[in-house]
């Protein structure tokens, strides 16, 4: 909104929308602290339906329905990212960054303090563990990256309204993570792939089945890779030394 309605310069816009995005994760986060499992999904997925209804109903900012053409596109150093191929190589700079980033915060006491939380919630605050704050930790690591994501799809399509993001959207996220796998980093990355693949490739000869075909596929990975497809090497190896 900031690049169209007063014309400033993306990268920092950019950069606003993740500040913002991390203060929304905290007062979302911090009432939501007491809901585990299906329960704090069901809220998140809850507040982007909410989320949905007012920026299609305000239209004096989002541009309601009709949605916010004008866009600019993203450049850097007077190099601009103007086609397919080097905004593709663009978004896998921040996909590496956001990879590196994520990889040392695991490896970090704050990685090995989450790991103790989904172990075990109880265990982990007879530690010492402030369960509270790092789960709040997570919320806004999580809406900052979320935030960047969306600022980088929309510089790239010029144009954005609210229906890009509804909650088919957000369902459709979900079913990247639990095919990809849930607890390993990688999950997200093959997940995305995967998911980004089936649908470009094969699932715009199936339209009208589409929320089918994904509920299927969440249906079967839920039931034979609990894991995800990241966890497939070690049901392999299960297999073998059975």
């Amino acid at each position: 909104m900031l690049t169209v309605q007063y014309g400033l310069n993306p990268w920092p816009c950019i950069f606003i929308g993740m500040v913002i995005s991390a203060v929304v994760a905290v007062l979302v986060g911090a009432p939501s602290l007491k809901l585990r499992g299906h329960y704090l999904a069901m809220a998140t997925l809850a507040f982007g339906i909410i989320v949905y209804i007012i920026f299609n109903e305000e239209t004096s900012w989002t541009g309601g329905p009709d949605g916010m053409p004008g866009i600019p596109g993203l450049s850097l150093f007077g190099f601009a990212f103007d086609s397919v191929e080097k905004y593709y190589y663009l978004v896998w700079v921040f996909v590496f960054a956001a990879f590196i980033f994520t990889v040392n915060l695991i490896q970090s006491g704050t990685g090995r303090a989450l790991r103790a939380i989904h172990v075990s919630e109880p265990a982990a605050s007879a530690m010492g563990v402030d369960i509270s704050r790092y789960k709040i930790l997570v919320f806004v690591y999580s809406a900052v990256l979320a935030s960047l994501a969306g600022s980088l799809y929309a510089h790239y399509l010029n144009f954005i309204n609210p229906s890009t993001f509804d909650l088919f959207f957000s369902i459709k996220l979900v079913i990247m993570i639990a095919l990809g796998g849930m607890y390993n980093i990688w999950g997200a990355i093959i997940g995305a792939v995967f998911i980004t693949f089936l649908n470009y490739e094969w699932l715009h000869y199936f339209e009208e089945f589409e929320v089918i075909i994904y509920g299927a596929i969440l249906l079967l990975v839920t039931i034979f890779l609990p894991k995800g497809l990241a966890g497939t090497p070690e049901i392999v190896k299960s297999w073998f030394r059975e």
